[in-house]
């Protein structure tokens, strides 16, 4: 069967499904597909922190991509709360940062990022025991709750007339000269004006399976994170703590995160006894009234590792309707809307937010 539609998207977390957004309220008409169950891989696996680890470390790209998105999650959450009732639970609770050996690069990126921040050492959290090297206090960081952002999000997106399709296998891909002109399911043949590749981990895979003859295949990768959530009580902890590589995230629940580890496995997720005794011993010596709480759960996802983090959003160098917006590593709901929104810009051929160059698809 023949279905058409403006724009097909492949893959449904946080990047495809924010890309899926800007377009439908572009007017266009948008699907969107995805192999597995929407939105559960990285976008519901990650802790949902809205600032990068230690943004003034990265690449000038990144935080390009990160300021225009944390402007725009108060008026995301409230857009979609409005919507559909569902709470994502954008939370700027703030971040305490326990040691900055840089901290003289760290408030010079304040400053000229217009970021908010004091001398951490007046505002440590009550009972963290982490140790203090020219800790930091970032008040207004808010943090967002992944399982929520995407089960609101896939509701408002059904609202908006998006069509959302999982469990979907793809078995090929038509073209011409400068164009992508068909993609095949087991189900569907569909046409289109724009087809975009937001798959995550999985997108070289995806790339080389439809265009095997194009080459070198994009430079990203599975990288697993495991985390730990903590049954605590309401306002054991009112606020974010990174300590070294490892935080914690209080929910407005009480429940806490703590995360997470970096490890190249290819795609395997399982959870192993090492990370969890690892990160559980991190978080009873940051905060010992965890020692108190159950253990509730404990998972694990493939961020899509890219280099540097810097993510590919943009069109194909030779396909003029192929669009990507993948490679976000940690970072995935922090540059969300912002990335969705310079991809669309570049489909709709309308000035984009973002000099583009820096995250250009080269192949």
């Amino acid at each position: 069967m023949i279905e058409t539609t403006d724009i097909l998207i492949i893959g449904g977390g946080i990047s495809g499904l924010l890309t899926a957004r800007e377009l439908r309220l572009a007017g266009c008409d948008v699907t969107v597909l995805d192999s597995q169950a929407l939105g559960q891989e990285s976008s519901w696996a990650g802790g949902g922190i809205l600032l990068p680890i230690y943004p003034w470390r990265q690449p000038v790209a990144i935080s390009d991509l990160v300021m225009p998105s944390i402007a725009a999650y108060p008026r995301l959450q409230a857009e979609i709360l409005a919507a559909t009732g569902l709470d994502p639970q954008w939370r700027p609770c703030g971040m305490w940062i326990s040691q900055n050996p840089d901290v003289e690069l760290a408030k010079a990126w304040c400053v000229e990022r217009a970021v908010s921040f004091h001398d951490g050492a007046s505002f440590q959290p009550a009972g963290i025991q982490a140790k203090q090297q020219n800790a930091l206090w970032l008040p207004e960081i808010a943090q967002i709750r992944n399982p929520r952002l995407i089960k609101s999000l896939l509701a408002y997106l059904r609202q908006l007339g998006v069509r959302l399709l999982e469990h979907v296998e793809i078995t090929g891909l038509t073209t011409s000269q400068d164009k992508v002109l068909t993609l095949s399911t087991q189900q569907h043949r569909w046409q289109f004006k724009h087809l975009v590749l937001a798959a995550g981990a999985w997108t070289p895979q995806l790339f080389q399976q439809l265009l095997p003859d194009q080459s070198p295949v994009l430079p990203i990768k599975p990288v697993k994170g495991q985390m730990l959530l903590f049954a605590a009580p309401a306002n054991l902890l009112n606020c974010m703590v990174l300590d070294g590589d490892r935080y914690l995230i209080p929910r407005a629940d009480g429940k806490i995160l703590a995360g997470s580890t970096v490890e190249d496995v290819g795609f395997d997720k399982t959870t192993t006894l090492a990370a969890r005794e690892a990160l559980y011993q991190f978080a009873i010596e940051v905060l010992p009234a965890l020692k108190d709480c159950a253990l509730e759960t404990h998972w694990a996802g493939l961020r899509p590792g890219s280099p540097n983090g810097v993510p590919t959003i943009g069109m194909h160098p030779q396909f003029s309707n192929l669009g990507i917006n993948v490679g976000h590593f940690r970072n995935g709901l922090v540059m969300g809307p912002a990335s969705a929104q310079l991809l669309a810009d570049l489909i709709l051929q309308r000035p984009p937010s973002l000099k583009p160059d820096a995250y250009a698809w080269r192949i």
